[in-house]
């Protein structure tokens, strides 16, 4: 698919490692000018730089997506030092497990900022630059949000990130349909067990529960999500891949 996307500006949020990392890799090997969010701006230098090396275009922007403000300039900077915007991959989000009782609710406040509250700030603010994306020579633009398989299905031990997660789909769908006449596409992806740092951010004793529950099999990469991410964003502009569902073969649940 190189090449499918040039000309194309994508915002990508949570850039700095995992399946936000090779998103933004997977978008500019395919021709879009990235704009890459987090808040470990060494990391984002460092991709920024890459991409570059490889003959493609990145904008690395330190911000975090729990703070109003922050959230909503990266996508102001994104339009206005590329250009403008077609695709939105909200990535950035965080899954801190355990039970409800005794749980830490920071945590439950961490993830609810993160997983929701950045997610629909970024989208909020993007919507006026997806719309005149839309209305461009491209015919389209794409929002892009990243939940789980745990967006499907609750499980023990996982009540609010169950929470958050379903809230994306949710949210996902209800913008599909909102914008839908207006060609700005919405996909939700929902990846199952992923090689990335996810897990490491999960308390003590919690930590190694999860870990050993998903051992035992090859998980996706980070790369395979990207794949599926790219493969949604350059369908022609009648075709709206609504939906991903992504587990590595031997995943059960």
């Amino acid at each position: 698919m190189a090449n499918a996307l040039e000309g194309t500006v994508a915002l990508v949020t949570g850039a700095s490692s995992g399946i936000g990392e090779a998103t933004a890799r997977a978008l500019a090997a395919a021709g879009a000018s990235v704009a890459i969010s987090a808040r470990r701006l060494d990391r984002l230098e460092q991709l920024g730089g890459e991409i570059a090396d490889a003959g493609g275009t990145a904008l690395p922007i330190e911000s975090d997506v729990t703070d109003p403000e922050q959230a909503i300039a990266a996508v102001g900077r994104t339009a206005e030092e590329l250009g403008r915007l077609d695709i939105v991959v909200n990535n950035a989000g965080q899954m801190l497990l355990g039970p409800i009782e005794g749980a830490p609710t920071e945590e439950w406040e961490r993830m609810i900022d993160i997983n929701l509250r950045g997610l629909i700030r970024t989208t909020h603010a993007a919507v006026p630059h997806l719309l005149a994306a839309a209305d461009s020579e491209r015919n389209c633009a794409d929002l892009v949000n990243i939940s789980s398989v745990a967006g499907r299905l609750a499980r023990s031990g996982s009540a609010v990130y169950n929470l958050t997660k379903h809230g994306v789909g949710a949210f996902s769908e209800s913008f599909r349909q909102e914008f839908a006449r207006r060609r700005v596409r919405s996909c939700i992806v929902e990846p199952g067990a992923v090689a990335t740092e996810l897990t490491d951010h999960i308390r003590d004793g919690v930590r190694e529960e999860v870990r050993d529950r998903l051992s035992g099999m090859k998980h996706l990469e980070a790369e395979d999500i990207a794949d599926a991410i790219v493969y949604a964003v350059s369908r022609p502009s009648h075709v709206c891949i609504n939906e991903i569902l992504i587990r590595p073969t031997e995943q059960v649940g």
